[in-house]
C-alpha cells in the first residue's frame, strides 16, 4: 500500500514538473509546457488553453522565468528523492520481516542465513528446592537466595562473531536483553535472585550487556551487543522484572582470530 502510494506522488511530481510560469515583466505569466525563443518573439505552449501562442521577447521576463524554473527542478528533484528513499526503506524494511519465521522466540543471523537459537532449560535452585522454568509464570517464593541456572558449563552453540545479531519475536510485551553468565561448577547462572526479608522484594542480580535494539515491526525487535564481546557464555533472556521468572536462550562467543 506504501509503495503503491509513493509510486503515484512520484508520477505525479513528474507531471508537475513539466509545467511551469513564463513571466511577464508586468508581473503576470502564463503556465506552459514549455517555451522556445524565435528572434524578437517568444512561442509557448500555453496550459491553460492547450495550444502554442507568441508574445513579443521585450515583454517576457526570462531570467527570472528560469531561475523559478531552475528553483523548482531542485526542489521536485530532492522530493522524488526522497520518496524513492522511503520506497526502498519500506521494502527493506517487508524483506527484513519476512527474513523472520513467524512464530515467537529468538533467532540468530549467520552469514545470509536467519537460524533459530535454541532456549535453554533454565532451573530456579536453592538449597531446599530445584524447579525447572518452563513458561514465564512466577514460581513459589522461596527464602534466601536463589539462581537461575542452565545445565553444563559451555553452550552447544556457538558464535564466532564477537557481534552477534539477534532477531527476538515476542508474543506479548516483556522485558528482554542479553546477559554474560556467570561460570560455576557444572552449571551456568543466568541470575541471582536475593529475597528481601519483611516486603518479599526480589532483588534480580545478572550481568546485563548493553545492546542496541530496533523494533522491526510489532513484537519483533533486533539485538546487537553495542561492543564486541569477550569470549564467553552469554544469553538472551525474557522476564518480567521482580516476578521471578525468567527465559533464556545460550549461546557461547568465541570470536574468530
Amino acid at each position: 500500500m506504501v509503495r503503491t502510494l509513493i509510486v503515484f506522488l512520484l508520477a505525479a511530481v513528474a507531471v508537475l514538473a513539466a509545467d511551469f510560469r513564463l513571466y511577464l515583466k508586468d508581473g503576470n505569466y502564463h503556465v506552459v509546457r514549455e517555451y522556445q525563443v524565435q528572434g524578437d518573439r517568444v512561442r509557448f505552449y500555453s496550459v491553460e488553453r492547450s495550444e502554442w501562442e507568441e508574445v513579443p521577447a521585450s515583454l517576457v521576463d526570462l531570467k527570472r522565468t528560469e531561475a523559478e524554473r531552475h528553483e523548482r527542478q531542485e526542489a521536485i528533484q530532492e522530493e522524488a528523492a526522497e520518496m524513492a528513499a522511503e520506497d526502498k526503506y519500506e521494502r527493506q524494511q517487508q524483506e527484513e520481516r519476512e527474513r523472520v519465521p513467524v512464530g515467537p522466540g529468538v533467532y540468530f543471523v549467520e552469514g545470509n542465513q536467519i537460524r533459530t537459537l535454541k532456549q535453554g532449560e533454565s532451573k530456579a535452585v536453592s538449597k531446599k528446592s530445584r524447579t525447572v522454568l518452563k513458561i514465564l509464570s512466577p514460581i513459589p517464593m522461596i527464602s534466601g537466595k536463589t539462581t537461575v541456572e542452565l545445565d553444563g558449563e559451555h553452550s552447544p552453540t556457538v558464535m564466532t562473531s564477537a557481534r552477534p545479531e539477534f532477531y527476538f519475536r515476542l508474543d506479548h510485551e516483556e522485558s528482554f536483553g542479553i546477559v554474560k553468565m556467570m561460570p560455576k561448577k557444572g552449571v551456568r547462572v543466568v541470575q541471582e535472585w536475593e529475597i528481601v526479608q519483611v516486603s518479599n522484594e526480589v532483588i534480580e542480580k545478572e550481568q546485563d550487556i548493553p545492546i542496541f535494539r530496533k523494533q522491526v515491526d510489532d513484537g519483533l525487535y533486533q539485538i546487537w551487543p553495542q561492543q564486541p564481546l569477550e569470549p564467553g557464555e552469554y544469553a538472551v533472556i525474557e522476564y518480567t522484572p521482580g516476578e521471578r521468572n525468567v527465559q533464556t536462550w545460550d549461546f557461547a562467543c568465541q570470536p574468530a582470530h
